[in-house]
């Protein structure tokens, strides 16, 4: 059977985008820069709002909102993956060929959804408190009073079968 993904004008989607061979690189310093001005890029010609993020060593989670008229998250993620390659110049490939995508359903979905983005690094082991892990949105939503600083999940809310 093959995979059919779920495109919705105006949808939101939570999204998990592997790096090649699952090399531990995302991270690094030349990767984040070509990643953050690869999706920038991508966003000027293709909009859509980052609800939420965390970049890990070999795979990052993002959670979108699409424009009312627009469902083609296929796209972008073909875009930037393809950008932020160039931009890194590297020999070997650097993403895997596909990603995986879930739909939000409802605003207990896309809780769940948000929290298990913010709580990966935990969940990996890379760090003890989310607050300690740079690479992603939680200290926006600390400073917005989302979340507070000390905030470290229950791992049973989320959905942990993303990685």
């Amino acid at each position: 059977m093959r995979y059919r993904r779920y495109y919705r004008a105006g949808g939101t989607y939570f999204f998990t985008v592997v790096a090649n061979k699952r090399q531990r690189i995302l991270t690094g310093d030349a990767v984040r820069l070509a990643l953050r001005e690869a999706v920038w890029a991508v966003q000027k010609k293709y909009p859509f709002e980052i609800a939420a993020w965390v970049l890990m060593p070999d795979h990052l989670h993002r959670i979108w909102h699409l424009p009312e008229n627009d469902a083609d998250f296929s796209e972008r993620w073909r875009q930037i993956k393809r950008h932020s390659q160039y931009l890194i110049g590297a020999d070997t490939r650097l993403w895997q060929k596909r990603f995986w995508e879930h739909a939000i359903c409802d605003e207990a979905d896309f809780a769940r959804h948000f929290n298990y983005v913010h709580f990966n690094p935990v969940k990996h082991g890379y760090v003890s408190q989310v607050s300690d892990w740079p690479f992603s949105t939680f200290h926006r939503y600390v400073k917005q009073g989302i979340y507070p600083l000390n905030w470290g999940g229950n791992e049973s809310d989320f959905v942990v079968a993303y990685d």
